[in-house]
């Protein structure tokens, strides 16, 4: 059953292989000219279809390498050599299957995020009687936010949730890259996608199936498997030259010698497989083990352009920065309190997405104050929120924003890595809530690895102003930054920066347009589906920025061994048929070794599934731990 199958998924192997069976038989049977016009005929059939191919990809504005084997089926067909130009076609047929083995081989990993995709939950009807509770399968796209979910052991979990079991185990390998399992405490977040340990837990779904992280991820793959214009390109690249090579030493070697079959017999060994086939391969392995290490590339675009960048831009919170802040210290004006004005504060900070509106929202939970509703509320972008509170109106945003409305704002002085969120109530200054975000622990060693691995400009594009964008810029190494930005300004100075191509790190909302903009844009997707995930070109499924220098590395790797490989095949090709110009390689003979130069390059393009491992170096110690910085921007 399975070899039928294999049949019908290669209808043109399968045909090939019949006729050269039949005409090999009639051959043997001295009816070689009946052999002769069945060979012919299918062989000419072969051709018009090629053809009709090349003409549609010239049309799309691609010129391939497919001349070289029409050139090379007509030439030993015009010689009367048609047992090669059936080995031409077997060859250039069996591409296909060669192509089809080896891409599954090199996707492997994509594939399995694809196939272990969650399906079915288990819902529980009766979540509040842990001994009776009900539970009913559905499917996981009808699971609503609030639902409990119980999830057995060695099962998938099924949507992003919160663990309402004491302490759960997830194998998070598949969403990560990380081996080791890790362990959750009672209301700690539990991805979907993530693979349940030895105890049945119970989850509260935080996300609808849609917008969970697995879901995301599997749209990520399927905009990767997708995306083969690279492999194109790369191709393309050399086809004109080895065309142009491979006529002019077939129409030397027929010059010299005389003798039409001598260009025949140096064709058959031009043909282009190692371009067409091994290159892919390339890239479908760089994109397999990205996956692997938890850093989704979108198609093999990105890799190449990854594997050239001389420039990267990073934004500070969230992607230089822990991008967790935590509330230090509430300073109220006069007239006010702190548990009022914080509480006020994070009542308002319900509507917004930034990075410190969720500090806010925490830090009064932890001190016990109830928010309140909103009877009205705007996020004004970049500056704050706006909101009406039990008849108050209620603004939180940067001082600036906030000054413009309550013209007694009175500046805070920070330390170094703290940030500030300005509160004023009803037109009167209120306060100000401190929070400190210090930079990523592995920061530094990332910047110092691009800067020796022939990146030559790195550069932090933040919202934040001056003295708290150059505290912990100079706490990670970056010496050149562009501090108080709008997204427009962020965009116009990634398309300016110099050398090309540039790369952009971002995390928040406020960071898609300028990673859209950039050559290559990298989003710190670990925290969940935001919109600078769907703008970029690489998404970090780790909260580590050290995933940034394995996405480079691989990039690298992959396309040195696709360019090897393009080499090996062109080389190959070359020297053989420099022989096969002195007649020492029959048309057959060259046509069987053709292949065995195809498995080569593509063996060899199964390379870029493995690669060397990325060592960061020490993060080197930043002095200036005590300077003083000024008020964060709202937003970066």
């Amino acid at each position: 059953m399975r070899f039928l199958r294999l049949l019908w998924r290669y209808p043109a192997i399968t045909t090939t292989v019949l006729v050269f069976v039949g005409v090999l038989i009639l051959h043997a049977v001295d009816a070689a000219v009946a052999g002769r016009w069945i060979a012919t005929g299918y062989v000419a059939a072969f051709v018009v279809w090629t053809l009709v191919g090349m003409v549609r990809d010239v049309l799309r504005g691609h010129v391939g390498l497919d001349i070289l084997a029409v050139v090379a089926m007509v030439a030993t067909l015009a010689v009367g050599e048609y047992i090669a130009s059936l080995i031409i076609v077997l060859m250039l047929s069996g591409g296909e299957a060669l192509e089809d083995f080896a891409g599954r081989r090199a996707k492997r990993d994509l594939s399995a995020l694809l196939d272990r995709s969650p399906r079915i939950a288990h819902v529980l009807l009766h979540a509040q009687t842990s001994d009776s509770d009900e539970v009913r399968d559905l499917p996981v796209d009808q699971v609503a936010v609030g639902d409990v979910i119980l999830v057995r052991p060695s099962e998938i979990v099924p949507v992003d949730g919160v663990l309402l079991t004491e302490t759960g185990t997830f194998d998070e390998s598949s969403l990560t890259g990380e081996s080791m399992p890790v362990t959750r405490e009672s209301g700690g977040e539990v991805l979907s996608g993530a693979i349940n340990g030895s105890r049945a837990v119970r989850i509260r779904a935080v996300r609808t199936s849609s917008d969970s992280q697995y879901q995301q991820i599997v749209a990520l793959v399927h905009a990767a498997e997708d995306s083969h214009a690279p492999v194109v390109r790369l191709a393309d690249r050399f086809a004109i030259p080895f065309t142009a090579v491979s006529l002019v030493l077939a129409g030397t070697a027929w010059a010299l010698s005389g003798d039409a079959t001598r260009f025949a017999e140096v064709l058959v060994l031009a043909t282009p497989c190692p371009l067409l086939i091994a290159a892919p391969v390339a890239f479908l392995g760089g994109l397999s083990r990205a996956a692997k290490a938890g850093v989704i590339m979108k198609g093999g675009a990105v890799i190449e352009q990854i594997a050239r960048v001389r420039s990267a831009a990073f934004d500070k919170t969230g992607t230089l920065t822990q991008g967790r802040p935590e509330l230090v210290a509430v300073r109220p004006a006069e007239g006010f309190d702190e548990d009022e004005i914080l509480q006020l504060a994070a009542s308002a900070e319900q509507y917004s997405t930034h990075v410190l509106a969720e500090g806010i929202r925490r830090a009064a939970h932890a001190r016990g104050l109830a928010l309140r509703s909103a009877s009205e509320a705007r996020e004004e972008a970049t500056n704050g929120v706006v909101a009406e509170i039990d008849g108050r109106s209620v603004v939180v945003g940067k001082p600036a924003y906030v000054a413009a409305l309550a013209p007694d704002t009175v500046r805070a002085t920070l330390e170094l890595s703290q940030a500030a969120a300005y509160v004023a109530v009803d037109g009167r200054f209120a306060g100000v809530l401190v929070l400190a975000d210090h930079p990523r622990p592995e920061a530094a060693a990332v910047i110092s690895w691009l800067r020796t691995h022939e990146v030559d400009r790195v550069v932090m594009l933040t919202g934040d102003v001056g003295p708290t964008a150059e505290s912990v810029a100079h706490q990670v190494g970056i010496s050149e930054i562009h501090a108080e930005l709008l997204p427009p300004e962020k965009v116009a100075l990634a398309a300016d920066l110099q050398p090309r191509p540039v790369m952009m790190v971002g995390d928040g909302v406020n960071d898609a347009p300028v990673l859209a903009a950039a050559d290559i844009g990298v989003a710190m997707g670990a925290k969940g589906a935001t919109a600078a995930g769907d703008a970029a070109d690489v998404v970090i499924l780790v909260d580590s920025l050290a995933k940034l220098v394995d996405a480079v590395s691989i990039g690298r790797h992959t396309l040195r061994v696709a360019l090897t490989a393009i080499w090996i095949g062109i080389g190959l090709s070359v020297g053989l048929m420099i022989v096969a110009m002195t007649g020492l390689i029959p048309a057959v003979a060259g046509a069987l070794v053709q292949e065995l130069v195809d498995l080569a390059t593509i063996l060899y393009a199964l390379r870029a599934l493995n690669g060397p491992s990325t060592v960061l170096p020490s993060a080197p110690a930043r002095p200036g731990a005590k300077t003083e910085a000024s008020a964060s921007q709202r937003a970066e």
